[in-house]
């Protein structure tokens, strides 16, 4: 067919295919041929200073030649000769201003109200004040009576109502501050608190629990008027007076022991 040989024609014109020519004659793989040789990958230059491996970006060499010290946790020490071992570190209770041997010193003076020592008691502290205000209501917890709240509220009051009392009493020449008033009513509970633990024993509201709070009551009214007088200046003269304050703050207190 005359016009399908003449499509055909009009094609191979449109689509030519250039000859391939070789560079050697139409050999590829003679000996003139030219080889392409792979290039080794970018390597940024080596440090002059063999003294920092880590300038020179070789695994090996900087793995052989650095060396990092160990630390040591023992006796490490800073600069000028300062220690930074846990050995020479005080104690917990030592940096928390807890001292036991002078709680335990001033618990034992409290427990003999013929002998007081009141050198003790010149550095106040509140940790046994708080330690026998605790086991004062642990121990009424036990005889089913929750008095946390009210034992620390009255405390304060109790502080605060002395502390006025008495430097109404001293005038300008009284030097007795509000923790170390605070201290000295707390370290002087310690009777209630042993009236408190031999309470679970003795039947409530009898007469024998009263004869008790009475003479535990006198027995703290007796340490804390002393140590007032001796620790505080200008009351040896108004000693009626502060030990009648102090009477009525334990006397508070005996009573949520026997009602």
């Amino acid at each position: 067919n005359p016009i399908d040989l003449h499509r055909s024609c009009t094609m191979a014109k449109e689509f030519k295919v250039p000859p391939v020519v070789f560079p050697s004659g139409g050999n590829p793989g003679g000996p003139g041929a030219q080889q392409r040789r792979p290039t080794a990958p970018f390597q940024p230059p080596r440090s002059s200073n063999p003294s920092i491996p880590f300038m020179s970006f070789d695994v090996g060499a900087a793995t052989t030649t650095t060396s990092f010290p160990i630390p040591q946790y023992g006796n490490n020490s800073i600069g000028g000769g300062i220690s930074t071992g846990f050995e020479d570190e005080p104690p917990l209770l030592e940096e928390l201003g807890i001292n036991t041997k002078q709680i335990w010193n001033k618990t034992m003076s409290i427990l003999n109200p013929f002998r007081i020592n009141h050198d003790l008691h010149e550095d106040a502290d509140l940790s046994g004040p708080f330690l026998f205000l605790m086991a004062f209501g642990l121990f009424q917890l036990l005889a089913g009576k929750l008095h946390f709240g009210i034992i620390l509220g009255w405390v304060t009051v109790a502080s605060l109502f002395l502390y006025v009392v008495f430097n109404m009493l001293a005038g300008r020449n009284g030097n007795l501050d509000l923790y170390r008033c605070l201290s000295l009513i707390g370290y002087c509970m310690l009777p209630l608190v042993i009236l408190s633990a031999v309470s679970l024993f003795v039947p409530q509201g009898g007469l024998v629990i009263m004869v008790m709070a009475g003479l535990f009551v006198i027995w703290s009214t007796r340490v804390c008027t002393r140590l007032l007088v001796e620790l505080a200046s200008c009351g040896d003269e108004h000693r009626g007076l502060i030990a009648y304050a102090c009477f009525l703050i334990y006397m508070l207190f005996s009573l949520l022991v026997m009602f």
